[in-house]
């Protein structure tokens, strides 16, 4: 579900937007003692509306991590990248890869998701708005503010966009414990798409026949499964391995 705003909290957090994403930040509360002068320094710079952090200005949620007197409100709709306008400047090549999230339901993956798609240098996450955590304050914590740095792309329905991205040459990959594909014996010479489905319940059925190939993570037998974060983050590290320009160019 998307949400009219976010509320981040952190310096670190409103360092990375202010300094990736500046249209997304709308408004900033910074508590009096705050003590950080290249912070103060880079809002004021932004140009950004700037407030007193005290009792009661921003909703108890905003804060409920440690902020360090720092909470910002974000624009969900300038940080999200709506799909249209992302793929139509994006340029595929085999060194291409995208990540969709197929309703995952803890904060905690998605962000952790982003963070390993930003260190392995995926092209974008794409998000679908219905049935999936949504990107919040606590995603953006757990990406370390990586949220700011990778693409983080909107979409509406999941399989209209696999089916446009496969006429695009994109081959799609579905992670899946029972995959028959082992994510070791891969070779991604095409743009990729990786789909990780829900934690329970994984790719749904209908999903799942979109999908070129179903891969799997060769583990000892003495572990059942990674979670799923832990199983994208071996992924893309796979990935990435095989196309070390990732790690070098710009997102």
């Amino acid at each position: 579900m998307v949400q009219d705003k976010i509320y981040i909290y952190g310096k670190h957090a409103l360092t990375e937007a202010l300094k990736n994403r500046p249209k997304a930040v709308k408004k900033v509360f910074l508590a009096p003692q705050m003590d950080d002068p290249a912070l103060r320094t880079l809002v004021k710079e932004s140009g950004v509306h700037e407030a007193i952090l005290g009792a009661g200005s921003v909703p108890q949620e905003a804060g409920g991590a440690s902020h360090q007197g720092v909470v910002a409100v974000i624009s969900q709709k300038e940080l999200m990248v709506p799909y249209d306008e992302f793929v139509e400047g994006l340029v595929a090549s085999p060194d291409t890869a995208l990540v969709l999230l197929n309703e995952l339901q803890d904060p905690h993956n998605v962000g952790a998701v982003i963070r390993s798609a930003a260190a392995f240098g995926i092209a974008g996450v794409l998000i679908p708005e219905h049935d999936q955590a949504p990107v919040t304050g606590a995603v953006v914590k757990v990406s370390a503010g990586m949220a700011f740095r990778v693409p983080l792309v909107a979409i509406g329905n999941t399989n209209h966009t696999l089916r446009d991205l496969k006429e695009r040459g994109f081959w799609v990959y579905g992670l899946a414990g029972e995959g028959s594909n082992p994510l070791t014996k891969e070779a991604f010479t095409v743009p990729t798409v990786f789909v990780l489905g829900n934690e329970a319940r994984g790719i749904r059925e209908k999903t799942r026949e979109l999908c070129d190939v179903l891969i799997s993570i060769p583990m000892h037998p003495r572990c059942e499964s990674l979670n799923a974060a832990a199983s994208m983050a071996v992924t893309l590290s796979t990935w990435s391995a095989q196309h070390p320009t990732a790690l070098t160019d710009t997102l």
